[in-house]
């Protein structure tokens, strides 16, 4: 059962990916590279230090294949202050100290899921 839930999760990926995906620009310093990402949401539940928390949406998750993450002819993984751009709207990782900037995602592995909010285009 374990192979047919396997490739059925693969099959979903591939048609993600085929259907509902579309070229961003990662930006890093003064390195870009052009990733194909499928475009979501992700509400995030953050602690705030004192022991509450609070719900925020993320303005946009990027799910990258992370072979394809690479600057510089190096594999990468997203960093605070990075950008992702899809026209005509920039993203930056930008989601408070407690927020992950990205996470593996369960459902499509391996998959990096870059946790974004919205931010003037400069």
């Amino acid at each position: 059962m374990a192979d047919m839930l396997r490739a059925g999760q693969e099959w979903l990926a591939n048609q993600l990916k085929a259907h509902a995906s579309r070229t961003v620009v990662y930006l890093r310093g003064a390195n870009q590279t052009s990733v194909t990402a499928i475009i979501g949401r992700t509400l995030m539940k953050l602690e705030d230090g004192y022991g509450g928390i609070h719900m925020q949406w993320t303005d946009r998750d990027f799910l990258v294949p992370p072979e394809e993450l690479v600057l510089a002819g190096s594999q990468i993984l997203p960093e605070r202050g990075s950008a992702t751009t899809s026209d005509p709207i920039r993203s930056r990782v930008s989601l408070g100290l407690a927020a992950p900037t990205w996470k593996t995602c369960r459902s499509m592995r391996p998959t990096i899921c870059k946790n974004s909010v919205n931010s003037p285009a400069s």
